[in-house]
């Protein structure tokens, strides 16, 4: 069933204690889709790409609330004062500010904000039951570190960078997968896409990371596209791969349905 939906910006407060917060700054802009009408929902935290809250992932967002969840994004970069609620535009310059965003997060500030939207969409938009969360690059990797800290049932992420390596805050202070039993203690279940042609994940990072899932007896699948490329999720963009994101769309639908239900 597809459903008709409704979305809006939101500004979330986050606990005041959490983070180095610029003295009057806003709250923090999150992006939140909805089926319209009445009824409770299971949730999705949905993790940005480094450009943070774009239209791209505001569309993901909206497509994740039609197959009958209620989805949230966050602006992860809030403290910062960046003016990044509405996202960046996709520059060398923007990239080059957006790295520099990225070495400033903390792994406590991250949770909180995760933390904020998921009971957000429990108190003020009809969520209920079981909680998801999805995720692409950066928001892969955020998305891998939220189901080792947050009572989630089920993870969908795609190209994660630097898991087994140095390379957001995230990974201090040491390589986030060594967080991978975290996420056993959890149960979550881990459905993992990767781009054969990944030049930001080669094949021994996607061993490693099978590698230490396995280990943890965690119920996981990782499925690697042949011929595809970091980025490939996104229409409109010159690396999108129609094939591989069908398919793993279709898994995703799967993923969570199975593991969270829907409506």
């Amino acid at each position: 069933m597809v459903h008709e939906v409704v979305a809006e910006e939101l500004g979330i407060e986050v606990a005041a204690e959490v983070g180095a917060r610029l003295e009057g700054a806003p709250p923090m802009t999150a992006y939140l889709a909805r089926p319209a009408g009445d009824g409770a929902y299971p949730a999705v935290l949905v993790g940005a790409e480094l450009w943070g809250l774009t239209e791209d992932v505001r569309e993901i967002v909206r497509q994740v609330a039609a197959l009958g969840y209620v989805a949230i994004v966050p602006d992860v970069y809030h403290r910062f004062g960046a003016g990044t609620a509405a996202g960046l535009a996709e520059s060398d310059e923007n990239r080059t500010r957006a790295f520099e965003l990225v070495g400033r997060l903390t792994r406590d500030e991250v949770e909180a904000d995760l933390r904020a939207c998921a009971a957000y969409v429990r108190e003020h938009a009809g969520a209920s039951g079981r909680t998801g969360a999805l995720g692409f690059s950066l928001g892969g990797h955020i998305t891998y570190f939220a189901a080792s800290r947050l009572d989630l049932d089920a993870v969908a992420i795609y190209y994660p960078g630097w898991l087994p390596v140095a390379g957001t805050a995230l990974s201090r202070p040491r390589p986030l997968l060594e967080e991978t039993g975290r996420i056993a203690e959890r149960d979550v279940r881990v459905l993992m896409f990767f781009a054969e042609l990944d030049h930001v994940i080669d094949a021994e990072q996607r061993e490693q990371i099978e590698e230490a899932l396995t280990a943890d007896g965690i119920r996981h699948e990782l499925v690697v596209y042949p011929g595809a490329r970091h980025a490939f999720f996104v229409p409109g963009r010159e690396p999108y791969d129609k094939a591989a994101a069908d398919d793993s769309w279709a898994r995703v639908r799967e993923l969570f349905a199975a593991e969270l239900g829907s409506r």
